[in-house]
């Protein structure tokens, strides 16, 4: 980002190696605080506000770059005079200032408008301009944030002549900070599209984090191509940035548009970020390109790249993509197509480590598709903690990866962290991990939290199997049940049957092969072998296998059906030795 700052599609990018403002001063003669402004006032044009009509009256025009300007000079005023002195000194501010109903709610809306906007500060290794570079990153975002309050209030404090009774101190710097750097890998030929994007190498969040994307669902699964699509996108470097990603035991290099920065910014509480030095010179196994412009414009596809050994993602750039349903789905797809190809069996579900206070352990996966009621059962686990559970270590929350070792099974995790819906969570839940997590569209159905639930070393140190279940969200009986053989228990667990619960577009009671359209389903073929050899192996070792019946797709039940479910289990395990 070359820019002093820049504001597309309710984003703004603070650019703090480009310019870092100290005094209020510096900050309302901004380049930024003026294209606010002028977003601002365009806003109340269209609106025909009260408002809109006071200003271009009191300053006699309806240019609104004129009033920008002399907006702007009132302001600057204001940090350091009353407004009694600014009429004496100015006549042409003197009914403006006089008007201080209407003066405070323009500094109101000024400042709501500002921090209604989605707001990331970056600071660029490796450039120094009048800007920033060497002070605290941390420090910075605090400074700033102080800055920008501390302006607000002077204002209004000259406006209305008394200090106010109480202090709100509210994040009004940047939700997001990101350090970046040109990070260099050897890209072949048929990547150079994608040279000299910036790279994420830290990020703070001022949390709560909560973002308002477009959609908050997702449709459809992604298909393989056989040609790779960069060769047809188009990309302004400038306006994408890069996210070094851990998923499982590979590497992904996460290329985003800014204009889906908070998606791109949310994978940091999913997928631990990679250290530059740690993959210095070393090939990313995963590539994905979210946001692409392109002739066809809609594109949700992948290809593997034989030839580089890549499996490569892309999404173009379309209102429709902006979910992040798009942004981790894609990943763990492409994830999962390698696991398939080297001869590992992905898992669409959650597996935990249960240490129970009468001495019993277990490690239980349990599967299912989106909306099935396995996160939602992690929920119920530590709801329940108190009476059973001495320790819980959550191996994977969506999406694991098994893998037979001296002939046992093992399970891995791909995720550190959890993408659940916040509607089939215990309210008093969600509130506790406010300070930690990233909430999307909370006011609407199939609201979304992402927050960090397990470490990197965690989830790739392999455990072993004890329990392997179907999470059956849509019929009633036991709610733990035994299936005696491999034939017996496929039909189950390839069918993927669950109540859709307006996680995706369907409707209904639906069916996607294995329960995984990311991967199996694109691989149906491959898999098949795979079932075959790790339920074989199940059996043979003596893991149980079963369904889970969660009933979280049935009408009343969405909040007791995971707890009486997870109930049964835990008295399950209690008998484990």
């Amino acid at each position: 980002m070359k820019k002093e700052f820049s504001i597309s599609r309710e984003k703004a990018m603070i650019n703090f190696t480009a310019k870092y403002c100290k005094t209020p001063a510096q900050l309302l003669e901004s380049e930024g605080f003026e294209r606010v402004l002028v977003s601002y006032l365009t806003s109340i044009e269209k609106k025909k506000d009260t408002l809109y009509t006071f200003l271009i009256e009191g300053f006699k025009t309806d240019n609104i770059k004129v009033l920008q300007d002399k907006i702007t000079g009132m302001l600057k005023l204001l940090v350091v005079m009353s407004a009694e002195e600014i009429a004496k000194l100015n006549k042409e501010f003197e009914g403006l200032v006089e008007s201080r109903e209407l003066c405070v709610k323009l500094v109101e809306g000024i400042y709501g408008y500002w921090r209604r906007l989605e707001r990331y500060t970056i600071v660029q290794h490796s450039k120094i301009n009048e800007g920033l570079e060497n002070v605290s990153f941390i420090e910075a975002n605090t400074e700033f944030s102080a800055l920008v309050l501390s302006t607000y209030r002077k204002i209004e404090k000259n406006i209305v002549g008394v200090k106010p009774k109480v202090y709100r101190q509210l994040p009004a710097g940047g939700n997001v900070g990101l350090i970046t750097s040109n990070f260099k890998w050897n890209l072949p030929e048929e990547y150079a599209v994608l040279k000299d994007i910036a790279f994420i190498d830290a990020i703070v969040i001022d949390a709560p984090f909560i973002i308002y994307p477009k959609r908050n669902t997702r449709d459809g699964v992604f298909k393989e191509v056989y040609e790779n699509p960069l060769n047809y996108c188009k990309l302004t470097k400038e306006h994408w940035f890069c996210y070094r990603a851990k998923v499982g035991e590979l590497l992904a290099y996460v290329y985003f548009h800014r204009d889906f920065m908070a998606h791109g910014v949310t994978m940091c509480n999913l997928f631990e970020m990679a250290d530059p030095e740690e993959v210095k010179g070393k090939k990313p196994d995963i590539v994905y390109v979210f946001g692409a412009k392109d002739e066809v414009g809609d594109k949700t596809v992948f290809y593997h790249d034989k030839e580089n050994d890549i499996m490569l993602g892309y999404v173009s750039y379309n209102e429709n993509i902006d979910y992040f349903g798009y942004m981790k789905k894609m990943t763990l797809t492409l994830h999962n197509v390698k696991m398939i190809e080297e001869g590992y069996l992905p898992i669409h579900g959650a597996m935990v480590n249960l240490k129970l206070k009468n001495g019993s352990e277990a490690n239980v996966v349990i599967m299912g598709d989106s909306g099935a009621g396995k996160s939602e059962s992690l929920e119920a686990f530590r709801s329940l903690s108190e009476d059973y559970i001495s320790e819980m270590t959550i191996i994977f929350d969506d999406m694991g990866v098994v893998k037979i070792k001296d002939g046992k099974a093992m399970g891995y995790g791909t995720e550190t962290g959890a993408f659940v819906r916040l509607d089939d969570l215990d309210p008093g839940y969600a509130f506790k991990e406010m300070d930690r997590s990233i909430f999307m569209n909370p006011d609407k159905i199939n609201a979304r939290l992402v927050m960090p639930v397990a470490t990197y070393e965690e989830i790739t140190r392999g455990y072993k199997i004890d329990m392997f279940l179907y999470a059956n969200n849509y019929d009633d009986g036991e709610e733990l049940e035994y299936f005696n053989s491999k034939e017996e228990a496929l039909p189950t667990f390839r069918d993927g049957a669950r109540m859709a619960k307006g996680t995706t577009t369907e409707k209904g009671l639906v069916k996607s092969f294995f329960a995984n359209p990311f991967g199996p389903v694109q691989k149906q073929k491959e898999t098949e072998v795979l079932l075959d050899k790790y339920f074989s192996n199940f059996f043979e070792t003596g893991v149980k296998v079963g369904q889970l019946r969660t009933r979280l797709g049935i009408k009343g039940k969405e909040k007791n059906g995971p707890l009486k479910a997870a109930e049964k289990l835990l008295e399950a395990i209690k008998t484990i030795k």
